[in-house]
């Protein structure tokens, strides 16, 4: 029975290098095979840092997956698998119709990619994949933080200050910060939230007061002052009298 499967890892942790391996593997088996990707540092190919690459079908925003499958098929006569790289860029409706794909089709489709952005929090594509995929699975080669702890977490960098504002999807730098454009570092979650607190902090000192403030509302941000004769006391309940008998009243 064909199945979706979910892959997962930190950057770095070898997503594109297994994506080449099956779909290496499936094709020096006599299997046909459908390569895809979206955002790769190669335009048209799956790449991995390792060197290796191969030419693949750029999922563009707004495709149809499943169409886009569907006309493979007719042309090739058969499919057996379909890999997908970069997997959480894809949109929630396209990792929809991969779903179609594995349940209408019946072909096998191996998703891999980040699980988080550079905000802590799930890509939509993955989010939708975690919640669609038969098999979910954790890249286990643990990259680490510069502390010497497991990096769970994607950090963005600008001149080589973390931060947590901007676009989800900015392609840059892995090799380490250069004045002027963003890169990408593994941080353990204790060393990225520490940055994200510096990062909300240096946000906050940005904003005027009197401009923060929309016009016309109260100042709410100091102590609030409270007239204790105006509180009003506490309320009792009282419970109805229950009904007598008919017959107690005779």
């Amino acid at each position: 029975m064909a199945k979706l499967r979910f892959t997962f890892g930190t950057m770095g942790s070898g997503k594109s290098t297994q994506a080449l391996q099956i779909h290496h593997n499936l094709r020096a088996r006599g299997l046909t095979t459908l390569l895809m990707t979206q955002l790769d540092r190669t335009e048209g190919r799956v790449s991995s840092r390792l060197g290796v690459s191969a030419d693949a079908e750029i999922v563009a925003s707004g495709s149809d997956l499943f169409e886009l499958v569907r006309q493979r098929v007719k042309s090739l006569g058969h499919l057996n698998a379909v890999i997908c790289d970069e997997a959480q860029f894809y949109e929630p409706a396209q990792c929809d119709q991969l779903a179609r794909v594995v349940d209408d089709l019946g072909i096998d489709v191996y998703a891999f990619g980040l699980l988080t952005t550079f905000q802590g929090v799930m890509f939509p594509g993955s989010a939708r994949l975690m919640e669609l995929a038969d098999n979910r699975t954790e890249i286990q080669v643990e990259a680490r933080c510069w502390c010497g702890a497991r990096a769970t977490h994607n950090a963005r960098f600008i001149d080589g200050v973390q931060v947590i504002s901007g676009a989800t999807v900015v392609i840059g730098d892995t090799g380490g910060p250069t004045a002027g454009e963003v890169s990408y570092d593994l941080l353990c979650r204790a060393h990225w939230m520490e940055g994200a607190r510096a990062a909300r902090g240096d946000q906050l000192e940005l904003l005027d007061v009197d401009v923060a403030r929309p016009t016309g509302r109260p100042d709410r941000s100091g102590p609030v002052e409270v007239d204790p004769d105006a509180v009003p006391t506490s309320l009792h309940a009282t419970r109805a009298p229950s009904p007598q008998p008919a017959g107690d009243n005779a």
